[in-house]
């Protein structure tokens, strides 16, 4: 039986006296962590030498800080609007301080990406691990205490509570740890804000032992704004968007890329002309063409792209059957898709009766030949059993209402008989489903819910609500279940679209994509997570494809450099796994090829600015015959190529900079984009050098508003007018 705590303050006194020796917390990533309580916990370790508490989590979410005080003063209002009254975690701040306690660490397996680089105490106390084994990694580590934030419904006996955010992980954890005979104590801490999941992320208050009611664990949940999509994020998402097959699944992640392939999957189901324009234009070898070392050519609208005997579909169509939506994490994007009618596809987490609807055998709507087929095939019998009954009841094949008594089925107040006459008893229309979205963490909207683990009924939920797989099921393929509901009779496209550091690896001997880029030997960017996973389930399903998706380039202060590069310390993948890789300059298509097919492929890809070096290391270790020349269609992959065959459409508004909305004002966005172009050049010094001359000679004045935003309305010194100059001439 769950105690209730009305005091934040009181719970810690209550962990403390149950857990007299070390302390090893685990919370869950992102979102679902209880940060009052953690705070609240840890100043009292902090501030009590003789006590030790190990946190153990991942991605601790901070409010964003200027570096600069430019950049402070713009922050302020934003952050104050956007965030609200969201509580960092002060572990966290110490953490980046260098400042934590010797009695307290902290353990992550996933970080903010780039956040940790020359941190030592987190680099040192990194979890390399995959999602997949989070629950065994974690509690591997002796933990003792769980909290996670909670949403609720209902008062007093009739409350019932939601984990809302990674349920299957702490589910996962708490049932390894108690059937291991662990002592454990979980803690529930109750905040208004969170979104309340139902079916496999709800759970009754006696899950835990203490239920924390304070007022204060409720506060808004983290949701940044959304990045703007560039123009090489829409080239990535368009090339990627071709291989959905109508009728498949797809997995997307966070970020511009993530949004951009979401934006283009519904510029193609609305703007079909449109979309076959777009594509044709950024396809060096046209829509249906094959790969740099062959010259032959597909006649136009041949359907399907050859690259070495394999096919990569390139569909163009409209998603009469919809999609499947498969992901661990529910991101706008996600949300979009379900709201246009793309993401609709039905499954069934039962083996029968998924293989019955993909073999055609059966519909979603029920008819007597639905009862017939599941009888056939040994799903249901005749008579029914009170199994039987209740497995319809739940698939919504019968009414709720319908029970039976002895050898009748009762509705009612009328018996109907249970034998032949089966097929006359009163059923639902359809069959109730879930059209599964992701669960698990998301970042960039309040409205994006986590995923539960088992199936909803339609009737009463809609898709945005809908529970999917647990991260088992959307990171393993294990149980014949999970392979069906991915196997609609149709090729699918998996598009793991994780941003810039979702990348591929191709070993020592061919040329390579930018997996996890570290500084020097060994420091962690932000660590493996599904990373590994998407790409196995790629591999592991017989129809599955692996879309990698990059940036051709990446820029900062050593200056512009190649994402694809001929050698690489630091990475996650081995090259038997590689698969598509997509930059914004194209696809190539690596399985089964051989490593100098891999190598021109993969410069045929790249920023043409690096093509000539990567050639010349490539016929220097002799994976590249020595009379090899690229292709003349492959020597344009330039920036400025690019952004005129797309701005048109950007224009046209089928590829706008936020496709799916923003937090900053048009004033801020204004500001942003003259902030990122004084930045961009203060890492390079001909630039700055041009910018600075060009500022002084026009002389423009910034709008009054925008410097009172960022502090420049009165100038104290040469610094502040020099900037002034730098952010008039940029706006």
């Amino acid at each position: 039986m769950a105690q209730f705590i009305d005091s934040i303050e009181a719970a810690v006194d209550r962990v403390l006296d149950t857990v007299p020796g070390d302390i090893v917390m685990g919370i869950p990533l992102a979102i679902g962590k209880p940060n009052p309580f953690v705070n609240a916990l840890y100043r009292r370790i902090k501030g009590n030498p003789a006590r030790r508490l190990r946190i153990v989590t991942a991605l601790s979410l901070e409010k964003p800080v200027g570096k600069s005080e430019l950049e402070q003063h713009f922050l302020g209002p934003l952050v104050e609007r956007v965030f609200e009254d969201y509580p960092d975690l002060a572990y966290v701040k110490d953490l980046r301080a260098g400042t934590l306690p010797p009695n307290i660490e902290v353990r992550e397996f996933f970080m903010k990406t780039g956040d940790y680089l020359g941190n030592p105490a987190a680099q040192q106390n990194y979890i390399s691990t995959n999602y997949t084994f989070v629950a065994r990694d974690m509690a591997l580590q002796g933990m003792n205490v769980i909290a996670q934030a909670v949403a609720a419904r209902g008062e007093g006996e009739a409350m019932r509570l939601s984990l809302s955010s990674n349920p299957d992980v702490v589910l996962e954890v708490v049932e390894k740890l108690r059937a291991a005979g662990q002592p454990l104590l979980t803690v529930g801490v109750i905040n208004r804000q969170m979104p309340f999941m139902p079916n496999g992320a709800e759970v009754g208050p006696e899950f835990f032992d203490l239920v924390v009611t304070d007022p204060a664990g409720t506060h808004a949940v983290f949701a940044p704004p959304n990045n703007k999509v560039s123009s090489a994020d829409y080239a990535i998402g368009l090339h990627a968007s071709s291989p959905v097959a109508d009728g498949g699944t797809l997995q997307i992640g966070i970020g511009s890329l993530g949004d951009a392939i979401a934006q283009a999957l519904i510029v193609r189901d609305r703007h079909g002309e449109e979309y076959r324009r777009i594509l044709e234009s950024i396809s060096p070898d046209g829509l249906f063409v094959a790969g740099p070392s062959q010259d032959e050519r597909a006649p136009s609208g041949a359907g399907a792209k050859r690259l070495g005997g394999q096919r990569i579909c390139r569909e163009l169509g409209r998603f009469d059957q919809g999609l499947y939506g498969c992901s661990e994490m529910f991101v706008n994007g996600f949300l979009k898709l379900i709201e246009a009618g793309v993401i609709r596809r039905e499954v069934f987490g039962d083996v029968v009766l998924q293989r019955a609807l993909n073999d055609g055998e059966i519909d979603e709507v029920v008819t007597p030949r639905t009862l017939t087929v599941l009888m056939r095939h040994g799903r249901i019998r005749s008579p029914l059993n009170a199994d039987d009954l209740s497995w319809l009841q739940h698939w919504g094949i019968v009414k709720p209402e319908v029970r039976l008594d002895g050898s009748h089925l009762v509705l009612d107040g009328n018996k109907l008989p249970n034998d032949r006459s089966l097929r006359r008893q009163p059923r639902a229309h359809r069959a109730d489903a879930a059209r599964q979205p992701p669960h698990a963490w998301h970042l960039h909207d309040r409205r994006l819910l986590p995923r539960p683990a088992r199936l909803l009924r339609a009737a009463a939920h809609d898709a945005a609500a809908g529970a999917g797989e647990d991260r088992h099921d959307a990171h393993r393929l294990h149980q014949p279940a999970l392979r069906r509901r991915r196997q609609p009779g149709r090729p699918e496209a998996r598009a793991a679209a994780q941003g810039p550091l979702h990348e591929h690896d191709d070993d020592r001997d061919a040329a390579r994509c930018r997996l996890q880029r570290c500084a020097g030997i060994g420091p962690v960017v932000s660590g493996v997570g599904g990373q590994y996973n998407f790409v196995a389930m790629a591999h592991a399903l017989p129809d599955a494809r692996l879309l990698m998706m990059l940036r051709a380039t990446h820029d900062n202060k050593d200056g512009l450099k190649s994402s694809i590069v001929w050698n690489y310390g630091h990475v996650t993948i081995p090259r038997h796994l590689r698969d598509i890789v997509i930059t914004e300059y194209g696809v190539a298509d690596l399985r089964g090829q051989s490593d100098s097919e891999v190598v021109k492929r993969l410069i045929a890809v790249a920023d043409s600015r690096f093509q000539e070096e990567l050639i010349r290391e490539a016929k220097a270790h002799g994976k590249l015959e020595a009379n090899y020349e690229l292709p003349e269609r492959y020597r344009h992959n330039l920036p400025q190529m690019l952004e005129s065959k797309l701005h048109p459409w950007a224009e046209a508004g089928l590829l706008p900079d936020f496709p799916f909305g923003t937090d900053l004002t048009e004033d801020e966005l204004h500001i942003v984009r003259a902030l990122k172009k004084i930045k961009h050049a203060t890492q390079h010094p001909g630039e700055l050098l041009t910018m600075t001359i060009k500022s002084l000679w026009e002389g423009r004045e910034a709008p009054r508003p925008y410097l009172e935003r960022l502090g420049l309305a009165e100038t104290h010194s040469f610094k502040d007018a020099f900037v002034k100059r730098l952010l008039a001439n940029n706006l």
